[in-house]
């Protein structure tokens, strides 16, 4: 485990779904979109949002949060929600630790790694992830691919459900995309080129737990 200040971000989003269909060449295997991990816990009535051992006026108080330049406005009150249930959350943090869970993700799946996929992903898309990795093998097919860059990492959606707290990032980035049948001839991609991606990641916590980590729950493709 990282000791800097983001590590704690960082190690918030290895607990974490995956591209869609435009990503099927990137990834190698279309691994499909899961909803976000319902709250179990979820308390009903107006408290509900409230964090643990506050009062109202305690948990209602004017919040004080640090939001990066490109947050729009409607996704602060979500933000605000958020570092209200926890009061630990910094959203420049954790953007810095999305980016490393993004990366951490994809090599981990593309190398066929599920035991490292398993800190990573929620048990949903784990099953999606270990399927894709034995159908490819069945085939007999390597992914190659290479994250070249995250050009842009940027919260684009937030908010509270019941007790668990909900982000999505949107990740710009350039990938290699190469994969290969058993012969080892390229039947996907161009190893001399890169390709563009825009992908949301759906980051999930519960907010009462003494566990710092993040799921990654969901995944999507942008525009």
């Amino acid at each position: 485990m990282m000791q800097s200040g983001w590590v704690e971000i960082f190690f918030l989003a290895m607990l974490a779904g995956f591209i869609g269909l435009r990503l099927y060449h990137v990834l190698g295997r279309r691994t499909g979109h899961e909803k976000p991990v319902a709250d179990p816990y979820r308390p009903a009535g107006p408290d509900a949002l409230r964090p643990a051992g506050r009062s109202r006026s305690e948990a209602e108080s004017p919040i004080a949060i640090d939001l990066p330049a490109d947050i729009a406005p409607d996704v602060r009150p979500g933000l605000e929600l958020i570092a209200r249930a926890d009061r630990n959350f910094s959203p420049e943090r954790f953007v810095a630790g999305a980016q490393g869970a993004y990366a951490m993700v994809l090599e981990s799946f593309w190398k066929g790694d599920a035991e490292q996929l398993a800190d990573l992903v929620s048990d949903e898309m784990l099953d999606n992830f270990r399927a894709a990795i034995a159908a490819r093998k069945a085939e007999g097919e390597r992914v190659e691919n290479r994250l070249l860059q995250v050009d842009r990492a940027q919260i684009v959606g937030a908010h509270m459900n019941g007790a668990m707290a909900e982000v999505t990032v949107r990740f710009d980035a350039e990938i290699v995309t190469v994969t290969r049948d058993a012969e080892g001839r390229v039947i996907a991609g161009d190893p001399a080129k890169s390709v563009e991606t825009h992908d949301l990641w759906t980051f999930s916590r519960h907010t009462a737990s003494a566990d710092p980590a993040w799921l990654l729950v969901a995944t999507d493709e942008d525009e």
